[in-house]
């Protein structure tokens, strides 16, 4: 069966009852919304349809509120925001979860400064060296040209200590303003490879998409759609959750299929990309998040 490809969301948007939408590749690039996105929202708005953000951000949900306000895009127009970071945050102060109870409370960030609400209101204390660490939370790169090469060292010392890590972003990789950015789990995955045991909250598991579902006030998955750019993230995780998925090709595998955000996407190569990467199949392509 071809994959329907979508000129805009009126095509599908009177299938389901909420969205659950991931922002960076769909909503934003780290710094200005992307064209048609607001008038998307609105048209949402107007049909009553409800709107969560979720996104695999290493930071609080309270933030990424803050950021897509100084981009343009107003508060009214979503319900709830979820990210990874909100979720880790949620685990690390209920500690619920048999393996992060095990953690203790001396930790060593792996990140940016600006990922450090991540941590507030916990009882931890942030370690500023690896041997004072009892456990290691990634947040990422703290720069934009960043490779894991240049964290190989420090990753080294990790392993060396058996130091369990909290991986904040599952992303591999982010497009800010057009050039790939090496994300948290990049470097995961390369401690994963040093014999690091790693434990991740974000999508592609499926446990995020219940926060949102609740966020939604909706338990019928069958009437949820899911909208992202990435097929390991975003595609798989709704696949997991038992959500369909709505393929945004204009994010982070927009040169591999040759799309332009926006734009009618060619429907064989979005084929074959899907099957280039083994992911399941979403309901549907577009070419951005357009009404």
């Amino acid at each position: 069966m071809t994959l329907p490809v979508l000129s805009g969301l009126a095509e599908i948007a009177p299938n389901y009852d909420g969205f659950i939408l991931d922002l960076w590749g769909v909503i934003h690039d780290g710094r200005t919304a992307y064209p048609g996105v607001i008038d998307a929202l609105e048209h949402l708005g107007a049909l009553g349809k409800p709107v969560v953000m979720l996104s695999n951000a290493p930071r609080r949900a309270w933030s990424l509120v803050h950021q897509m306000a100084a981009i343009g895009i107003p508060r009214g127009l979503y319900g709830g925001v979820m990210s990874s970071g909100e979720a880790v945050h949620r685990e690390l102060a209920r500690r619920s979860d048999p393996w992060f109870a095990e953690l203790g409370r001396r930790c060593y960030h792996l990140g940016a400064e600006s990922d450090l609400n991540l941590f507030e209101g916990l009882d931890l204390e942030l370690v500023s060296a690896v041997a004072e660490a009892e456990f290691v939370v990634n947040s990422g790169p703290d720069h934009l040209a960043a490779s894991v090469e240049e964290y190989q060292p420090v990753l080294e010392r990790m392993a060396a200590r058996h130091l369990p890590m909290i991986c904040a972003n599952p992303d591999i990789i982010v497009i800010h303003q057009g050039r790939a950015q090496i994300c948290a789990g990049a470097l995961a995955h390369f401690y994963e490879t040093l014999g690091g045991q790693v434990r991740s909250r974000g999508k592609p598991d499926p446990a995020i998409y219940a926060d949102c579902l609740e966020l939604l006030r909706l338990t019928d998955r069958r009437r949820v759609l899911a909208v992202g750019d990435g097929l390991a993230t975003d595609v798989t995780g709704a696949f997991r959750a038992g959500i369909d998925c709505l393929f945004c090709t204009g994010g982070i595998h927009a040169a591999e299929i040759g799309a332009t955000y926006g734009v009618r996407p060619d429907a064989a190569r979005v084929a074959a990309v899907i099957a280039r990467h083994q992911a399941p199949t979403p309901v549907a392509a577009i070419g951005g998040f357009v009404w």
